[in-house]
């Protein structure tokens, strides 16, 4: 069965014109698609393109590159191995299913097309369904909102949950800042934006979803609003929108536990405008996200602001991630360093393309990088079928107990029990590190198996690929289950 959606521009929200894209069932009609701009890449901020529809089965699609001449095409990431006709400046393809692609016309990594075919929706909420508040496109105001959310609709239940649903256009949140009861669905329609931020604090059962964006390219840096935020909250459910340029973090999840997020999208270029950043939570999902983001992509930490305990239980699988600036998988920094660190263990990252690793400086190369602080101890880590393509200045792998003296007033504690199995990755890059601090304060049992470099499976630690001080023990290559010390 073959199935395609396409949404209209939400009106006000910018567009780019450096490609036309038109999609299709085989043989079918052809639909024009809106094409947002998204600004990339920190460093120096230029505009890329981003468009989307909802595909099951198979799709044609039809590219056409309106700036230069194409001489030559890259759709990333390469383990997709998407085939492709070439005429003039129109590029022809066929997906079969889902997916997340960035096409790249003569090497251009800034000017590219992030092109997303997100899955069929699934039991979306319907305007007329019951217990639906139907916004429609223009100013709303946080007391009203909040007033009628709490009032059923007419003819529902109390107990029931209720739908906030933003229609196909442009909404604005007066004070920014949305903050959403527990029991409630917030619905973002295909071809609507939302300009504000929502927020889930000391709730449970929410769920945030929908095909729309939520944009904040507009606010500044300063104002560190987040796409969404959710604190000291219980069974968060984020799936399938997209947060453009947030000033702050895409996602945050704070002291929280039961999250889940799914075909997630985010686009970032402020100072610490990261993907999505975890502290002192549990049981978090994370499954078939696309990030570009001006920092770490993905972020777990211990105790930080107002945010305390341990971190467990954290997976991340299905997705692909672009750091234009820092790290794509970032583990460790910050804790309670007063009292005595925190446990970061049990994390989980399989099946992941890194598309690029960019970062100038040294002490936060990696593209996988755990770097414990602030007596941190961090345990039991599986990177798991990790293919990175690009490494512009960085390195593949840190892992270190660290001092780093912007962030940690303490070192960490330890690093022990990680896996790294069938990671791969062709170019050139730094060493990667494994630096223990001192003799107390030591990484121990490293375990690579299958690590592949250019083609070539590692078995031993070489001065060109790798850097392993004395307080990093029992490191460990194993290569077709033959274990090489």
């Amino acid at each position: 069965m073959n199935y395609l959606q396409v949404y209209e521009a939400p009106k006000n929200i910018p567009g780019r014109e450096d490609y036309k894209v038109r999609v299709r069932q085989p043989e079918g009609e052809w639909h024009n698609l809106f094409i947002y701009e998204v600004k990339v890449d920190m460093h120096e901020v230029r505009s890329a393109s981003m468009a989307c529809f909802d595909l099951e089965g198979v799709a044609e699609v039809e590219i056409t590159c309106l700036y230069t001449e194409v001489e030559s095409v890259n759709i990333a990431p390469s383990s997709r191995n998407i085939s492709f006709e070439s005429r003039g400046r129109t590029i022809k393809f066929n997906l079969i299913g889902p997916q997340k692609l960035s096409i790249e016309i003569n090497g251009d990594i800034f000017r590219n097309l992030h092109l997303f075919a997100n899955p069929k929706e699934v039991d979306a909420p319907q305007p007329e369904d019951p217990n639906v508040l139907v916004l429609q496109p223009g100013i709303h105001r946080k007391p009203d909102l909040l007033r009628l959310l709490r009032n059923p609709v007419d003819g529902s239940s109390s107990e029931t949950l209720k739908t906030l649903y933003f229609a196909p256009g442009t909404h604005y949140i007066e004070e920014t800042v949305l903050p959403i009861p527990s029991d409630t669905t917030v619905y973002l329609a295909g071809g609507s934006a939302l300009i504000g931020s929502l927020v889930c604090e000391g709730v449970r059962n929410v769920n945030i979803r929908g095909r729309g964006v939520i944009y904040l390219a507009d606010f500044h840096r300063y104002s560190a609003f987040r796409g969404v935020r959710i604190a000291f909250s219980q069974s968060v459910k984020v799936e399938g929108i997209t947060v453009i340029d947030p000033p702050h973090y895409s996602i945050f999840i704070g002291q929280s536990e039961g999250i889940e997020i799914e075909n997630f999208k985010s686009f970032s270029t402020r100072g610490w405008s990261d993907g999505i950043d975890i502290m002192s939570s549990s049981d978090v999902t994370i499954q078939d996200v696309f990030m570009r983001n001006s920092d770490d992509c993905i972020a777990i930490y211990g105790s930080r602001w107002d945010f305390y305990g341990d971190t467990r239980n954290i997976s991340v699988s299905d997705s692909i991630l672009w750091a234009d600036v820092a790290h794509p998988l970032m583990i460790g920094t910050h804790g309670d360093h007063k009292r005595n660190g925190d446990v970061i263990e049990n994390i989980i990252f399989t099946n992941i393309d890194i598309l690029n690793h960019h970062e100038p400086q040294e002490n936060y190369w990696g593209a996988l990088a755990i770097n414990a602080g602030d007596r941190n101890k961090v345990s039991n880590v599986l990177y798991d079928n990790i293919r990175v393509e690009r490494i512009e200045q960085g390195q593949l792998i840190d892992v270190r107990v660290v001092y780093n003296q912007d962030y940690n007033p303490e070192p960490g504690t330890s690093i022990r029990n990680i896996t790294f199995r069938d990671i791969s990755y062709s170019g050139e890059a730094n060493p990667s590190r494994i630096y223990g601090f001192d003799e107390e304060r030591a990484v121990e049992d490293v375990t690579f198996i299958n690590l592949r470099v250019n083609g070539e499976l590692i078995n031993a630690p070489r001065a060109e690929h790798m850097a392993i001080n004395p307080f990093a023990k029992n490191i460990v290559f194993v290569i077709e289950e033959t274990i090489v010390e």
